[in-house]
């Protein structure tokens, strides 16, 4: 028979061993564990109606081909396309046949996305600047009903950037978030958080930035492969083509070729929502080139995608996607106070507690095996 003692001791190290990775991971550093975002599945995303203008036909330099900008608004949904099919909005039914078409009130030079402003007028991001030579950028501000706007130039404090997203927070304050081809996205505002309404026409206003999103950083390398689209399968997911905020300013939705990301900013504050990083992440269907993205008042999330060359694709929709997001931002509030919890306190003492009944566990098998 082996020694008692001896024996002992070793289960007594195993136990303390095993224990140590829990008792560390406990104290302070719990937060992997409790962070993993919600992921939707692209099933989960239906057809909800495809743009439809042959009963108006379509203006000159104006097309839904290369839909990449689209609102949600009364009712009604507004979409614009990209450099060369950006000189005219489209309104559209609940069923996305065209209405009518309100001509752009100054000559864009790349228009890449649409948001709506609390004042309920759009906002058009001319942003686009495929070459970084720009060196002005701009906000074009349009009346829903008229089309009555006007032109408000913005620079950036670190030279050219290429940018398809837009979103304006519920203050008013506008947030442009570059397309990179690697890497994060840089997120810029007006210098002072300056409010759409109180931007100078035709400016420049100068910009700064507030911070970056990095979603691969959420996501870890390996997952950022995950989804559906038309770029390379290594970089798609982090180049970001379109940006929408609920109609209450307390989810975001930052859109890229192959997932929507969807952010808790329960304050309305979408700098930091993009810091603590997407709540939800959802990858989309197939689509031709995505790169619009939008919430209906009622909190569903819609994408649309450009043609490239084929029939202008349907619009699709996510059923719920506001309440979904507001949900899981709950129970992360509720895991995130468990795991902050100093030691000593509910983890430590959970894991304490484990490690006391192993060795009352270990000590009882010591005792049968000397019998």
């Amino acid at each position: 028979m082996p020694d008692r003692s001896r024996w002992s001791a070793r289960v007594a190290v195993a136990v303390l061993a095993a224990c140590a990775p829990l008792a560390a991971a406990g104290v302070g550093s719990a937060e992997p564990f409790f962070r993993d975002q919600t992921a939707v599945d692209a099933s989960e995303f239906g057809a909800l109606c495809t743009p439809d203008d042959s009963a108006v036909g379509t203006p000159d330099e104006a097309s839904l081909e290369e839909l990449s900008g689209l609102v949600s608004a009364g009712g009604l949904l507004y979409a614009v396309g990209d450099s060369g099919s950006d000189r005219a909005v489209a309104v559209m039914d609940g069923n996305c046949a065209v209405q009518r078409w309100l001509p752009l009130p100054v000559d864009p030079y790349d228009v890449e996305d649409l948001a709506s402003g609390p004042d309920g007028r759009l906002w058009l991001a001319d942003t686009g600047d495929n070459a970084r030579r720009r060196e002005t950028v701009a906000l074009i501000a349009m009346d829903r009903d008229t089309g009555a706007g006007e032109l408000h130039r913005l620079t950036y404090p670190d030279g050219p950037h290429d940018a398809e997203t837009v979103l304006v927070q519920r203050d008013g304050t506008p947030l442009i978030v570059t397309k990179e081809v690697f890497g994060a996205g840089n997120v810029y505002r007006p210098v002072g958080g300056v409010a759409v309404g109180d931007l100078a026409s035709p400016g420049p206003t100068p910009l700064e930035k507030v911070g970056t999103l990095d979603v691969a950083a959420t996501n870890g390398v390996d997952d950022a492969t995950t989804g559906s689209g038309t770029t390379a399968p290594a970089v798609h997911s982090t180049m970001f083509t379109g940006g929408a905020v609920s109609a209450d300013g307390t989810v975001a939705a930052v859109r890229s070729y192959s997932d929507v990301f969807l952010f808790s900013a329960p304050d309305g504050d979408l700098a930091a929502a993009f810091a603590a990083g997407p709540v939800v992440r959802a990858h989309v269907p197939e689509q031709p080139q995505g790169e619009s993205v939008a919430f209906t008042e009622n909190g569903d999330l819609l994408i649309a995608s450009e043609a490239r060359e084929g029939p202008v694709p349907p619009i699709r929709v996510l059923p719920g996607a506001v309440s979904r997001v507001q949900e899981q931002a709950r129970v992360q509030a509720i895991s995130d106070e468990v795991s902050t919890q100093s030691p000593g306190t509910l983890w430590g003492i959970g894991v304490a507690g484990g490690a006391v009944v192993l060795v009352v566990v270990a000590g009882y098998l010591v005792r049968r095996r000397a019998r």
